[in-house]
């Protein structure tokens, strides 16, 4: 832009010298005819005219020329102050192009990334009115004749995209709210829950170039043992049944899946234990597992969980001289139980029809505290089994209608009783848009034991009856199950 500015310079220079040797020329005339024998008339007009004519011809030229030179979109003649703006504009272009080459690295860094919110609130009246409106053996909705935060979730998701060439990705998942502590704040089983309760997931991803492609995830996830999971918007009932509660809630280590083929995956797992991101002993447990599809609209997972949970040291108040972080010191427990956990667990997901979806899930464990028994140690393990089953359906995009029913046989390892656990649960769900859905529950609980508190201190009841409303808020540009 400089360099044409430099030229039209230059031509506008070489006019005005054209003109004033034109003038020159005038002048230059007029005094040799003072100066000289005047020739005739005629012959000193033709030669003035010839000059003048060669000078309109080369000023003609150059015009064209300035014209040519002069941008698509001229300046309004007398406007300087816009000729101005319009040079310092175009001088600035090559600092706009580096600008935008910073904004497309900044868009390609999160394209591909999504931000969700969700909100689950809850309404629950139990018709025990049980002391301290505490509703025993629920995972989430755990306070009655209460409004109630269960769960606010911030959910950053970057998957690995093999078609744009990237095979790395990774996922946080922030909880806030009742269901956290639910979840995370087992002090008995987490050495430190207070550092890591906010954070359900965090894990990093991987995805080998071997054969289909073998994905490797590190870090912090939700379990998947059991059919349900822990965003309510993506499950059949409002709240979560016994399974829920007692298989694992998270693990911390590393997963590998791989699939086989469109029909069949493995899975394996190796992490410090169940619900334990921080190990409370040596011992590192194993997942075997697979998740079949014989047909299109049926999925059936198979896992087997071996591990051990029993701890090998304590809390303690005094590690002696040594400065140590808070809440890393211990003391060891001499001899520690090594008994094993063994955990068996299948379920499948059928979709009949577009409208009809049904579930089915079995579950084995089995746990010893020691392997082999010192005398007058007992070897007898503790035994939970059972199953559960669910039906959804969707009578149109506002309107579906979901039940559930279980049985859980507890050897103590759940409840701390041995008892014969039933629950039978209805709900109705009503969308009032793509992110707002509300869930009216109905769930009755019973057992052969007395397990449930009432309005007496001390008294415990065999049944319990609980109504709900739901209240679910999500928004984000992740679709399907969170």
């Amino acid at each position: 832009m400089l360099r044409r500015a430099n030229i039209i310079s230059i031509i506008v220079h070489r006019a005005a010298i054209v003109a004033l040797c034109a003038c020159a020329v005038s002048l230059r005339a007029q005094s040799t005819l003072q100066d000289k024998p005047v020739p005739s008339e005629s012959d000193a007009t033709q030669r003035l005219q010839e000059r003048v004519t060669q000078l309109e011809s080369e000023v003609s030229e150059l015009s064209a020329l300035v014209k040519q030179l002069q941008p698509s979109s001229p300046v309004p003649a007398g406007d300087r102050q816009s000729a101005v703006v319009h040079e310092s504009v175009q001088s600035q272009a090559p600092a706009q192009a580096v600008t935008t080459a910073e904004g497309e690295k900044t868009l390609d860094f999160f394209h591909g990334t999504t931000i969700n919110v969700g909100l689950d609130t809850y309404y629950e009246y139990n018709f025990n009115q049980p002391v301290g409106r505490v509703n025993l053996l629920r995972a989430y909705d755990v306070l009655s004749n209460n409004f109630n935060l269960s769960q606010a979730s911030v959910i950053l998701d970057h998957p690995p995209d093999l078609a744009a060439g990237r095979r790395w990705g990774g996922r946080l998942d922030l909880q806030f709210g009742q269901a956290t502590d639910s979840l995370q704040g087992n002090p008995s089983n987490e050495p430190r829950p207070d550092i890591y309760r906010n954070i359900y997931q965090a894990y990093g991803t991987y995805i080998v170039p071997f054969g289909k492609g073998l994905n490797v995830d590190f870090g912090k996830w939700g379990s998947s043992l059991g059919v349900e999971g822990n965003y309510t918007k993506d499950q059949i009932n409002y709240s979560r049944s016994y399974w829920f509660n007692f298989l694992p809630f998270y693990h911390m280590g590393f997963r590998i899946s791989y699939p086989v083929n469109d029909r069949f995956a493995l899975t394996y797992w190796l992490v410090n234990g169940t619900n334990q991101v921080e190990a409370t002993n040596g011992f590192k447990d194993e997942l075997f597992g697979f998740t079949a599809k014989p047909q299109k609209n049926l999925t059936w997972t198979v896992n087997y969980y071996f591990g051990q949970d029993h701890p090998d040291r304590a809390p303690a108040t005094n590690c002696g001289p040594i400065p140590v972080q808070p809440g890393l010191c211990f003391t060891a427990i001499r001899p520690a139980p090594n008994g094993r956990t063994h955990i068996f667990d299948s379920y499948a997901t059928w979709q009949t029809t577009q409208k009809l979806t049904l579930q089915i899930e079995g579950d084995y464990e089995i746990e010893r505290l020691w392997q082999n028994a010192a005398p007058g140690e007992s070897s007898t393990p503790s035994v939970v089994a059972g199953g559960a089953a669910y039906a959804r359906y969707q009578f149109n995009p506002k309107f579906a209608l979901a039940a559930r029913a279980e049985y859980m046989s507890d050897g103590g390892l759940f409840s701390g009783i041995n008892q014969a656990l039933k629950e039978a649960t209805v709900t109705f769900d009503y969308n009032l848009g793509g992110g707002f859905l509300t869930r009216y529950e109905w769930r009755s609980d019973f057992s052969n034991q007395p397990s449930f508190l009432t309005n007496a201190q001390g008294v415990l009841s065999k049944q319990q009856n609980t109504a709900t409303i739901g209240l679910l808020w999500w928004w984000g540009r992740k679709e399907g199950p969170w």
